[in-house]
């Protein structure tokens, strides 16, 4: 395990429930005027509830963002993005909000450790999904809700970089008895706050693999809960979260080059047998990936969530300002340069 983790290709993390800590999450897809890419990301960044920023390519070329909102400010974080394109910050943007998200492991089943190689039953899953011949997952109770504090978002805040963190090290942190740390951890995940234990391996090879999400509008209610169910027992899918209102699944995964056509062709024979009402696809660079966890810091005992759109807002304008000024100097400096001919 410790070689595998050392190799980036395993890692343990939490996914906590969100909707139990009064957020929810929300999907940024921002198309960037050309030359202000880094801009862009600087002002999805400004209200702090980011999750996860990315280059994207596909629909659109520009950024994809994933955000923790607070639950009452799902209007306010609408009217904030409308901000950036009234200011010409972004040239358009896209916004869908999210369910919990769950993790499977890769399904093994489809490897051959002989050969080295893996199966992909592109035909055989997608008669599943039409079929609903795939099993229920297992659904759990959860013990009563007694709430949260400042301290329980510090331990899923912990668990979401490192699912194997110590109750000693938490200890330490909170500056709690060992015995009171243990008290407050079996309560959250008694309580449903730690949504779903990942752990994150990548099955192929990095070199000729790529990071996809994909968006995948289904005709009923039906269809997508069977895909649900089967996407869950492939070796490629990393996670599956619902979107809101919609018959509809975003999902993350990780999948060998030689693969993709495939993988185009099994979405286009979804939506000929009427499974599918649309589909969309964005690839993802890695490499540009920032992350963080559940902001905390802006949570208050007695007070909640802090948000401010007049506070975010001032400082699109200061960034915006410091763009200008660094786009004039540049144009300065390029118009004295003299002209040479050689």
């Amino acid at each position: 395990m410790a070689k595998l983790q050392s190799l980036n290709a395993l890692s343990t993390h939490v996914h906590p429930s969100y909707s139990k800590i009064g957020l929810v999450r929300a999907v940024v897809l921002a198309r960037p005027f050309p030359g202000k890419e880094l801009l862009v990301k600087d002002a999805l960044k400004v209200p702090g509830y980011w999750l996860k920023i990315n280059r994207c390519t596909g629909e659109p070329n520009g950024y994809y963002s994933q955000h923790a909102i607070p639950a009452s400010n799902q209007q306010d974080f609408r009217l904030y993005l409308d901000q950036l394109v009234t200011r010409s910050v972004i040239k358009d943007y896209q916004l869908f909000w999210l369910g919990e998200s769950y993790s499977p492991l890769p399904n093994f089943d489809y490897y051959n450790p002989k050969e080295r190689s893996w199966r992909f039953e592109w035909k055989e899953w997608a008669h599943a999904i039409e079929s609903g011949r795939a099993t229920d997952g297992k659904k759990h109770s959860l013990a009563a809700d007694n709430g949260f504090d400042k301290k329980d978002l510090i331990i899923l805040k912990e668990l979401q970089l490192d699912g194997r963190v110590t109750l000693a090290a938490l200890s330490k942190l909170l500056g709690m008895t060992l015995p009171a740390t243990k008290y407050r951890f079996d309560r959250l995940v008694e309580q449903g706050y730690v949504g779903d234990f990942v752990i994150s391996i990548l099955p192929f090879i990095p070199e000729v693999s790529d990071l996809w999400e994909l968006r995948l509008d289904f005709t009923n209610e039906s269809f997508m809960r069977n895909a649900e169910k089967m996407l869950s027992k492939t070796p490629f899918v990393l996670t599956m979260t619902p979107i809101m209102g919609l018959h509809s699944l975003a999902v993350r995964i990780y999948l060998p080059r030689q693969e993709m056509t495939n993988l185009v062709t099994f979405l286009s024979s979804l939506a000929r047998e009427e499974i599918l009402a649309g589909y969309s696809y964005l690839q993802l660079d890695p490499s540009t990936q920032l992350t963080q966890t559940i902001s905390y810091k802006t949570y208050a005992d007695g007070t909640g969530w802090h948000y401010d759109n007049r506070e975010y807002l001032q400082s699109v304008a200061n960034l915006v300002s410091k763009w200008s000024k660094l786009e004039a100097e540049q144009a300065s400096q390029q118009t004295s340069i003299p002209l040479t001919v050689e």
